[in-house]
């Protein structure tokens, strides 16, 4: 049977995050992707320009009319804008009995727009992180996510991983891609205990989608039955390949996007 993955996030007009970043990623990993767009950004590798939210019954009829047809076997959630579109998303989950969740809590683009209302983080933490199979934040996520600061070295990042699968999320990975050093190291806290994943950091400004992209690779895993470790080092080797491969692109003036076909394309 046809391994199928279901975004639930926003457009990315110049393709290089959001649903179009997740879509390309599952097509990469040998995955069908369906979608269910949260809101339409106006946005190049410079930066947004202006967010369309979708109406929250809308964004639940999509998944649900989606789940009524299609054999979904994982769930990414990306950009979700509101507190109103959280709690939609939530009900909607429930058509979705037992498909793991990888929740990425997108907050803040990369150029620093904002892409979650702040009233709306306690939703998030209320209502989806304890549906999670994994959420994924990063550094500066993270910290959002637990009112405090930012994590500065592995055993900070150690502590808020803990701290954050005590709000109910049954596995948790923080992604270090905005510290410093030698190596991008991610920290997985599971029902098994901790597992810290390095590669070497790349050299690169074209970095952008390197989350949804990361995110929707661990849910492709899982939709292709994957266990959550698998997966995870799957992911994280997939995407420092698509970051390695970067720069081969020539997309926009700004932060380009990182190569979800770097396997299959061959160099200019």
């Amino acid at each position: 049977m046809t391994p199928i993955a279901l975004t639930i996030a926003g457009s990315d007009s110049s393709g290089g995050a959001g649903i179009q970043a997740d879509l390309k990623t599952f097509s990469a990993l040998g995955v069908y992707g369906a979608s269910a767009i949260t809101a339409l950004t106006a946005q190049n590798t410079h930066g947004v320009e202006a967010v369309l939210v979708v109406p929250p019954d809308f964004v639940a009829r999509q998944i649900k009319v989606v789940a009524r047809d299609l054999n979904i076997t994982a769930v990414k959630i990306g950009m979700l804008a509101t507190s109103e579109i959280i709690e939609a998303v939530a009900g909607a989950l429930e058509t979705l009995p037992g498909v793991p969740v990888v929740l990425d809590p997108v907050m803040v683009a990369a150029s620093g727009d904002v892409l979650l209302d702040e009233d709306a983080i306690e939703t998030l933490r209320a209502v989806l992180v304890p549906r999670a199979t994994l959420i994924t934040p990063n550094l500066p996520e993270a910290a959002k996510l637990l009112g405090g600061d930012r994590a500065k070295d592995e055993r900070e990042m150690s502590a808020q991983a803990a701290a954050l699968r005590r709000l109910g999320a049954k596995a948790v990975l923080i992604k270090g891609g905005h510290a410093e050093g030698p190596e991008a190291i991610d920290i997985l806290l599971d029902q098994d205990g901790e597992l810290s994943l390095a590669a070497p950091r790349v050299a690169t400004s074209n970095t952008h989608g390197t989350g949804c992209t990361l995110s929707s690779a661990v849910a492709a895993k899982l939709a292709k039955g994957a266990s959550l470790r698998d997966a995870v080092a799957a992911a994280k080797a997939y995407v420092t390949a698509a970051i390695a491969a970067a720069d081969d692109l020539e997309v926009g003036q700004g932060r380009g996007p990182v190569h979800h076909f770097h396997r299959w394309w061959s160099k200019p």
